[in-house]
């Protein structure tokens, strides 16, 4: 687990000035924690013995260790292809890659469902189906491809959605959004800078935010309504979406169920346009 997870994790456990100080550690996590002890508790408007008790709850000896692990967390989050295999070459097992990966890739599928929040999952859902809402999908420059696949099965599912590309154009997309909209933004480590102002931009115009990212969380978690934090690292140079699919899908089979009538009209409509475009072959 990542320090963010633990602080989730012992949230019922913390007295009022615990919930304070995670607040503070989490808002924007993880360089608040970096700072002398002194300066964290103040951040926090706690006392300095509260900030050692709260690291202690944690697991940690002591607020250096606690420093460390950060460190080592925004180490992993800034981090490129050539970092990402340096951190585990030298340590792989013996086995063929196809084993070493597919282990890595079940972690990481069983490491995001434990830490999903059921009822944060539902409520998503009845988000994406509400008919009031219009839903925009957007990624960046790998999962962005996760977004489009997010996008064309939403649009089969119910009306109002909308793709934003990956490109200049986007502002053109977000200065018309308004309470009404709902941005669902895919963003994992190297957080993309444009990713980050675009929910920053529809946030200030009142759409909800839905951001599904890493277990470190790009930096939008501080203003989405929702945060999905999936596994991604893997024994590569580049991290797996595996797990960012799993979430996906798990999403479309729950909004299909949920919009059945409206699913099933749609797409009675769109294979009738299959047929005219006879796109598809037919063994008739």
């Amino acid at each position: 687990m990542t320090v963010a997870d633990a602080i989730r994790a012992k949230r019922a456990e913390m007295t009022r000035a615990e919930l304070q100080l995670a607040d503070a550690i989490l808002d924007n996590y993880p360089v608040s924690g970096l700072g002398s002890i002194t300066e964290l508790a103040e951040k926090a408007e706690v006392s300095t013995p509260t900030v050692a008790r709260m690291v202690q709850k944690l697991g940690f000896s002591g607020y250096g260790p606690f420093q460390a692990t950060l460190r080592d967390e925004l180490s992993e989050m800034i981090s490129g292809p050539a970092a990402k295999r340096g951190t585990w070459v030298s340590e792989l097992p013996e086995a063929h890659m196809l084993s070493r990966f597919s282990a890595a890739a079940k972690e990481n599928l069983r490491g995001t469902l434990d830490q999903l929040d059921l009822a944060e999952f539902d409520a998503f859902c009845a988000l994406l189906a509400d008919p009031a809402r219009r839903i925009h999908v957007a990624g960046g420059r790998i999962t962005g491809t996760v977004a489009r696949y997010f996008y064309l099965h939403l649009q089969m599912i119910r009306p109002d959605v909308q793709l934003i590309p990956v490109d200049a154009s986007w502002p053109h997309h977000v200065m018309d959004f308004g309470p009404k909209d709902v941005l669902v933004a895919f963003d994992v480590r190297r957080y993309e800078n444009n990713t980050l102002l675009m929910a920053q931009m529809a946030h200030e115009r009142g759409a909800e935010l839905v951001l599904i990212t890493d277990q470190w969380r790009s930096p939008i978690h501080r203003i989405a309504r929702a945060t999905f934090a999936c596994r991604i690292a893997v024994p590569s140079a580049w991290d797996s979406a595996l797990s960012l699919l799993l979430l996906v899908e798990c999403a479309i089979a729950s909004l299909q169920e949920a919009c059945w009538e409206t699913v099933k009209d749609r797409n009675d409509a769109l294979e009738a346009a299959f047929d005219r475009t006879k796109l598809f072959r037919k063994f008739t």
